[in-house]
């Protein structure tokens, strides 16, 4: 399991409001990161006082209620033994063996046997299971390898900012196009900036070349980034790159930039990973020719829309279970 909301969103609800009185277990960096997803998404949510499932005073004492267990690390509760092992995808991620009886259980949320540009795969089992619990969102899917879509997202980049428009971009890329080296680039969520924080204190999850790379310095220093507090501190003359969020496009500077963007033809917006319905972003992955705005007005949807995932759910089932 993971820090992502679509997974735990409702965990607070559930110690909190309900009569679930049982234990709750996450990997270290899963806590640390679990706890601000929550406290955003408190912040964020448009829904009102009344309507909230919980606030930020259940989140702390639901956070004092979760307890801690390192990968490979062996535990019991009320005769049931359970250890987890890395799972890739995000930082902290861990898929849990639960042996009941002598039956090994493999319960897992997102996991990606494809090491990324900063961590690990998920760890190949020692044997098998029993019985697989796997998430399925993108299990009937095929994905294109990390670099087709690293160049597909790379060139939609490239052709956004020649033409005069805004658009996002990342790092590794930007140092490498000396010729863009004027256009400025933003990152636009306090929520990433306090995660980045948590991931320099896990850097040993990271992979090998991160590692090796932190010795001499820190690979999350982007140097090329600025930090955009609010919208009344951009700026927003000619070609620019902006990394907001949230990412449903629902509320915050996120969604400011969109409206102000979304008529022009010579921007584009690149969604990089899964959106759930409901939200802005997973309606203008289909293009439609207007959308609405917050205040209730339509606009235009002239902007370039594109949807380039990286988030790799599933990949490689035969050899985490083999």
């Amino acid at each position: 399991m993971n820090f992502h909301l679509d997974h735990a969103a409702s965990l607070p609800y559930f110690l909190e409001k309900t009569t679930f009185k049982g234990r709750v277990f996450m990997t270290h960096a899963t806590k640390a990161i679990y706890k601000l997803f929550l406290s955003d998404y408190v912040k964020v949510s448009k829904v009102s006082v009344e309507d909230m499932l919980y606030d930020e005073q259940d989140i702390l004492r639901f956070m004092d209620k979760i307890e801690v267990i390192d990968f490979h690390q062996t535990l019991e509760v009320n005769g049931i033994r359970f250890w987890c092992y890395t799972a890739g995808h995000v930082l902290g991620a861990a898929m849990f063996m639960v042996d009941i009886a002598g039956v090994r259980v493999l319960y897992t949320g997102d996991y990606s046997r494809e090491e990324d540009r900063h961590l690990r795969a998920a760890e190949i089992l020692q044997f098998s299971p029993d019985i697989c619990i796997i998430e399925s969102t993108y299990g009937v899917q095929l994905h294109q390898p990390r670099n087709v879509r690293e160049k597909r997202f790379t060139d939609v980049i490239h052709s956004t900012i020649s033409q005069g428009g805004c658009v996002l971009i990342p790092d590794e890329y930007w140092s490498n196009q000396p010729e863009l080296h004027n256009i400025p680039i933003y990152y636009a969520s306090p929520l990433a900036k306090r995660c980045m924080a948590v991931y320099q204190t896990y850097i040993n999850s990271m992979n090998e070349r991160i590692c090796n790379q932190f010795a001499n310095s820190n690979p999350f220093d982007f140097k090329h980034i600025s930090t955009l507090k609010s919208i009344e501190n951009f700026n927003d003359v000619g070609p620019s790159i902006v990394m907001a969020s949230p990412n449903g496009l629902q509320s915050g500077l996120s969604r400011q930039l969109f409206e102000t963007w979304c008529s022009d033809k010579k921007n584009a917006c690149v969604i990089p990973g899964y959106v759930v319905e409901g939200t802005l972003a997973k309606t203008i992955i289909n293009e439609p020719k207007e959308v609405t705005l917050m205040n209730g007005l339509t606009a235009p949807l002239n902007m370039q829309v594109h949807y380039i995932s990286f988030s790799l759910m599933q990949i490689l089932h035969r050899q985490v279970c083999s």
